[in-house]
Parts: structure tokens; C-alpha cells; sequence
């Protein structure tokens, strides 16, 4: 008789929704009775489920922008779903947390110099959140190429999970974690999601009305249906975004606490998570991915840039907003660097390390005294820290929910080009240059298929 697993992993998450002239974030009418959207899904999914204990009982990755809200708006919140990581170290000596690129950026789309500064911020926010190094990380989206794993690999990440359909191999066994070999030498571990269960879990409420029967007529008949009969574990790991446990699908996180408690343990089902699986059981298997492929497009990672048929309507504005964008991110950094590089001797490594200064690790002065050996002057402090704030914003033009929906007019393309307005407007204050005309030119082209607004006449809204 095998071993039966479960793994629930909730992938939680929020956009920047903050105006960066302000720092705050507007009213959203639509969240009322609260005032925006982050905190109607706190009330609905992140507070129950905190009570209920349920991160202690699921993996999970919690994205660095919405543990930012946190920390302002609920820290003991934000205390308890970090202690609850920490007592799973305590007992198995492996956390079930995960971390993640900071801005939620489709990783396949981005520069290389991007991949690495996403992947090292979202590995100190975790540091310092957890205080610990992350052994996973969830790719946002689980948007993914070879390119993309070598960072992950590079910075001492283990594993992390995909769906099935981005292996390239028939018959895969998705109860069993497999190797990906990279380059030089290189591999990191995938484990695959159970894609019908997860899938139905999310999209299919009245598969999580009551979680005996989940247990009972869903996840027992798989256990004994997939994977190699050979296998004496066998893991099946439901992922999803986590506001589907009362958010999307209201008291959902009774449903949760309920099937990784009680229903599980009347079925003999173990609950567990990817880290201690691999403390548990070698991964014997080898696989290749599917380039540029991700977890909610079976076609590609075309919806963030192009625009991809299976979707309705006209996305032309996507291709044009990419476009507009990376080449605004293209000249704000060859500022940056004819800049920067006056001052430090490599700009690249004072980017990729400036998260530090932004979560209060490290001051700015004596950052930029370990980056430097020159003396600095107060006004080329100031010049430098222009530069990095401009970094920063340009990053967080890239956060995916730019291009998810199908229409321009929305908040999330808006925001998008909120925080192009703000990098080009400190690159101005750091250097005199001002790039405002140039994206203009190239935002004229963004035009919502529904409204007709532009993206230079949202660029003049923030200016």
C-alpha cells in the first residue's frame, strides 16, 4: 500500500496598489464597505485564515508587496503567519514557506539584469520576514524558462512548482518531484501540481462545499489512478491563489482547515509540504520544461505581452504597452548607469542590493559605503538615492497585473504607468534629463479597445 500525501500550496498575493505621489493607497469603491481592495480581502481571507491556524497547515508564499501592506496595516497579522513558518522549522526543521520575486514580474519577459534583481529582492524581503534562508521560491504565474531556473539556482533556491503542462514529457508522474538539469552544472527540483484537482478547487465552488467528500471522492480514487504503482509515496499537491480560501470563494477556509485535519486523518492522508517531502524522499526523476510557458495560459506567457487568442477581445494595447515600457526601462537605466557609474564601480550590484535600504536593514549611507570606495558628497548621496528610488518604480512597472485583464482601462495598466511616470520623474530630479516626451510618443500607442483612452493621456494624469 503506498504512502498518501497532500499539499496544499496558496499563493497570496496583492498589486501594488499604492499612488506613488502618496505612498497610499485611493479609495476603490468596489471594495466597499472597506475602503480598498486589500484590506475587503484581509476581513475575507488573510485574518480567518490566520485564526484558523491554516498556515500552518498548508505551503504558501505570501507576495512581498502585499506582506508590505501587512506590515503597515496588520503587523500582528503579519507576525502570525510568519510565527506559524517557524513552528514548522521548530518541528521538522524546514519551514513550509516559500518565497518569491518581489514585484510579481513575469520573469521569461525580463531583462537578465531583471530576473536577478527580482529574484535577490524577493530573497532578502523573505530574509527578513522569516529570518531564514527560503529553500523554495514560486515563480509569479509559474511564468518559466531555463534562463529563469539558472537564477533561481544561482541564489540557492531548491526547488520550486509548476504545472504539468509545462513539462516536456509524456506521461508524467505528477505525484513525484523531478530534477530539471540546467547549465554548468546547474539543476533545480519541480514539483508538479495535480491540475484537474487544483483547477477544480478553484474554478468549481461546489467541489469545496464539504471536505469529507473531498477527501473521500476526489482525492482518494487519484491516489490509486496516478503515478507509478511502483511508488510507495505518493504526493498530490493542490495549488491556487490563496484569497481563494474565503475571498473568491466565501468561508472557503473552513473548507481548508476541515480537509487538512480531520478528513485527511479519517482517510490516512498525510499533510505535508515540498520542503520536508525532500528531507523525507531523494528525487529520482529527471525532467525538461516547456520555455515561456506559465499557469494560466495553456499557450504560452503571450497574455503579458502580446495579447494570446484564448482570451476575448482586442489586446493589441498589450503588445504596445510592453513595448512602451521596456523602452522607457531601457533609457532610465542607461541614465542610471552613465550616472551611477561615476560614483560606484558596479551600478548593478548597488541595484540588486538596495532592497536592503528600502526595508530599513541598512541606512543609506553606510550602503553606499560598502558600495563604494569613494567619499561621497552629500549631493551625490542624494544623486545616487534619486537613481535607486527610480529603480525601484521602474521595477514596479513590470508587476504582471498590468497586462492580465483584457481591457487598458483598468487600475492595474494605469498603475503601471503611474510608476513610469514617478521613475522618469526621479531620473529628472538625479540627472536633468527629462524623458516625459519620449514616453509619451511611445504610450500614444496604448489604446483601450473599449474606451478609447490612451496611455500618453494617462501619463499626463500623473504628471
Amino acid at each position: 500500500m503506498s504512502i498518501r500525501y497532500l499539499c496544499v500550496h496558496a499563493h497570496f498575493y496583492q498589486p501594488p496598489r499604492e499612488d506613488p505621489r502618496t505612498g497610499q493607497i485611493p479609495i476603490e469603491p468596489g471594495a466597499a464597505p472597506y475602503p480598498n481592495w486589500n484590506e475587503r480581502i484581509y476581513q475575507e481571507c488573510y485574518r480567518p485564515n490566520t485564526e484558523l491556524n491554516n498556515f500552518e497547515r498548508i505551503s504558501f508564499n505570501v507576495g512581498p508587496t502585499l506582506f508590505e501592506w501587512l506590515a503597515k496595516e496588520h503587523p500582528d497579522t503579519l507576525a502570525e503567519i510568519v510565527n506559524a513558518d517557524r513552528r514548522m522549522v521548530a518541528r521538522h526543521g524546514v519551514g513550509n514557506a516559500m518565497a518569491m520575486p518581489y514585484h510579481h514580474t513575469i520573469l521569461p519577459l525580463a531583462t537578465d539584469l531583471d530576473k536577478i534583481t527580482q529574484v535577490r529582492w524577493g530573497i532578502m524581503d523573505f530574509e527578513a520576514r522569516f529570518g531564514r534562508k527560503p529553500v523554495g521560491m514560486w515563480l509569479p504565474e509559474t511564468a518559466v524558462d531555463d534562463a529563469t531556473l539558472a537564477v533561481l539556482a544561482d541564489h540557492g533556491i531548491r526547488f520550486t512548482i509548476l504545472a504539468p503542462w509545462q513539462a516536456r514529457r509524456e506521461h508524467l508522474d505528477v505525484t513525484q518531484p523531478y530534477r530539471v538539469e540546467l547549465t554548468q552544472g546547474k539543476s533545480i527540483i519541480v514539483f508538479f501540481y495535480h491540475a484537474s484537482l487544483s483547477g477544480g478547487i478553484s474554478f468549481h465552488p461546489p467541489m469545496t462545499v464539504n471536505a469529507d467528500h473531498f477527501a473521500t471522492d476526489c482525492l482518494l480514487p487519484v491516489y490509486e489512478n496516478e503515478g507509478a504503482k511502483r511508488a510507495k509515496a505518493k504526493l498530490i499537491i493542490l495549488a491556487s491563489d490563496g484569497e481563494l480560501y474565503g475571498h473568491h470563494q466565501p468561508l472557503r477556509q473552513y473548507f481548508l482547515q476541515r480537509l487538512l485535519t480531520d478528513s485527511c486523518r479519517m482517510n490516512d492522508i498525510e499533510v505535508t509540504y515540498p520542503a520536508k517531502w525532500l528531507q523525507d524522499y531523494p528525487v529520482t526523476k529527471t525532467v525538461h520544461i516547456r520555455q515561456r510557458t506559465s499557469w494560466s495560459c495553456y499557450h504560452g506567457i503571450a497574455r503579458w505581452s502580446s495579447g494570446c487568442a484564448c482570451t476575448s477581445g482586442d489586446s493589441s494595447w498589450k503588445k504596445a504597452l510592453r513595448s512602451a515600457l521596456d523602452q522607457i526601462a531601457a533609457e532610465i537605466d542607461q541614465i542610471y548607469c552613465d550616472i551611477a557609474s561615476k560614483l560606484v564601480d558596479d551600478v548593478w550590484e548597488l541595484r540588486h542590493g538596495y532592497l536592503q535600504v528600502v526595508l530599513g536593514k541598512v541606512s543609506l549611507d553606510t550602503y553606499l559605503r560598502q558600495m563604494t570606495a569613494k567619499s561621497l558628497s552629500s549631493a551625490e548621496r542624494q544623486t545616487l538615492l534619486q537613481l535607486l528610488e527610480a529603480q525601484f518604480e521602474r521595477q514596479r512597472m513590470f508587476a504582471s497585473c498590468g497586462w492580465f485583464f483584457e481591457d487598458f482601462d483598468r487600475i492595474e495598466p494605469r498603475n503601471a504607468i503611474a510608476y513610469a511616470v514617478h521613475a522618469i520623474r526621479l531620473t529628472e530630479f538625479a540627472s536633468g534629463m527629462d524623458l516625459s516626451v519620449f514616453a509619451r510618443q511611445r504610450l500614444k500607442k496604448v489604446i483601450s479597445p473599449t474606451t478609447g483612452l490612451r496611455g500618453d493621456q494617462v501619463f499626463d494624469r500623473f504628471c
